[in-house]
């Protein structure tokens, strides 16, 4: 086809198509789909499986094998207060994923009555609405998608979730309910928010009054670099500005020790906890306490978990440098992409050429890599822009990785330079 781009760009494309012809002729099968711990992490807790051993008693006596303890065991709650900034008294150790905790929180407060600060349920309210900030979190957005909840995306900046808009938003629009957070290493950018943005979100008016900020902490003690960065502490920002129930909390331990074996943290005001347990008691008859406890007898106490998660970055740091050096060798000064550097997290965003990211998720997948869809960093998967791609190194090996980045940026090549030759 003619084409009236400059020379240089012209061999670029012609470079570019021959490297994808090269890499397509390879036959790989390599997927970087989705930021799951590799086994070379899961090992890092394998004696998870020896524990707890012939032990079933938790330090107040609680037999771990029977019913009861609808708090968790408070020496777990113990650990992850500190790491979580919520008081002890305060936070829940219940399931094995914030996910299900979320959606919990999502499915009481739409078919139950009591949520502090409501007039009703939120289903009779007829269509409601919450924040998200993008590029965010797929499966936040598939639980409001699941039930109903209307979606407004808010760009994501450098400090957290642009606050002039999300003040205008919901200081005039009661149908607006929730704002989705991840306030330190974003899924998938990395961003932590700032101590002013955990401020406003604290203390900004809103129209309904029983609007809640969804803060889910995924990567509290996930770090990859000795600069360890900590996030405002959002339940003490929220009492301080007079509105002591509007932030529930979330974490796990997915992610520290067994993704499917795991521990799911809730933490909030005491009126939300006593929320929370009240329905929580119709769907179960308690939690897992002999994994809880073999959790406290692995890690020890917080200081514990930091060193196992020294152990995690050990693995992480050096496939985060390994995409960051491939794109810098083979992207830098092209024009055609720049990309995240994380601090922390489990992901890198790549930012492509508008309207490219679906095509380079294509070509990379007829060439044997599975990428995350396009679109998945936004509300019904749809990027207007086209132009965002969530990068997951954790799960393949580092040879892997290699593989894997310098394939990505053979297709944004190709897919850059044909759309700028026209």
């Amino acid at each position: 086809m003619p084409t009236t781009a400059d020379p240089a760009t012209r061999a670029a494309l012609q470079q570019a198509r021959r490297d994808y012809a090269d890499l397509r002729d390879r036959k790989l099968s390599l997927d970087l789909s989705r930021g799951k711990p590799s086994p070379a992490q899961l090992d890092l807790a394998a004696d998870l499986l020896s524990l707890p051993g012939d032990r079933y008693t938790a330090a107040d006596g609680t037999d771990c094998r029977n019913y009861g303890a609808p708090l968790g065991l408070r020496e777990l709650r113990e650990i992850f207060s500190p790491l979580l900034d919520v008081p002890t008294d305060q936070l829940l150790a219940v399931g094995n994923s914030s996910l299900e905790l979320m959606h919990d929180c999502v499915v009481h407060a739409l078919l139950g009555t009591t949520l502090p600060g409501a007039q009703g349920r939120w289903v009779d309210e007829g269509r409601i609405a919450f924040l998200c900030p993008v590029p965010g979190y797929d499966r936040h957005f598939d639980l409001c998608e699941r039930f109903g909840i209307d979606m407004i995306p808010v760009p994501l900046t450098e400090t957290g979730p642009d606050m002039a808009v999300v003040e205008d938003l919901v200081r005039t629009d009661p149908r607006i309910k929730g704002i989705w957070c991840v306030p330190k290493y974003s899924n998938p950018s990395g961003t932590t928010y700032s101590d002013d943005t955990a401020r406003r979100l604290a203390a900004m008016p809103t129209a309904a009054d029983d609007f809640r900020v969804f803060w889910d902490n995924a990567y509290a003690v996930h770090h990859l670099t000795d600069e360890e960065t900590e996030v405002a502490d959002i339940l003490t920002a929220c009492a301080e500005a007079g509105h002591p129930d509007r932030a529930f909390v979330f974490g796990s331990t997915s992610k520290v020790t067994f993704g499917g074996a795991g521990v799911a943290f809730f933490g909030s005001s005491q009126a939300n906890v006593d929320w929370l347990r009240r329905y929580s008691a119709k769907r179960s008859i308690g939690p897992d306490k002999v994994n809880q406890l073999r959790h406290v007898l692995f890690l020890k106490d917080a200081d514990g978990v930091r060193r196992h998660m020294l152990r995690h970055r050990e693995i992480l740091r050096p496939k985060f440098d390994t995409v960051d050096r491939v794109f810098t060798e083979q992207l830098d000064g092209t024009g055609l992409a720049d990309w995240t550097r994380p601090k922390g997290g489990y992901f890198i965003t790549l930012n492509v050429l508008d309207g490219c990211a679906r095509e380079i998720v294509r070509l990379a997948s007829e060439a044997g890599i599975a990428l995350t869809p396009a679109g998945a960093t936004h509300p019904y998967r749809e990027d207007p822009q086209d132009s965002v791609i969530r990068i997951a190194p954790t799960y393949p090996t580092a040879d892997d990785v290699e593989q894997i980045a310098h394939a990505v940026t053979v297709c944004v090549r190709l897919a850059g330079y044909e759309k700028l030759a026209g």
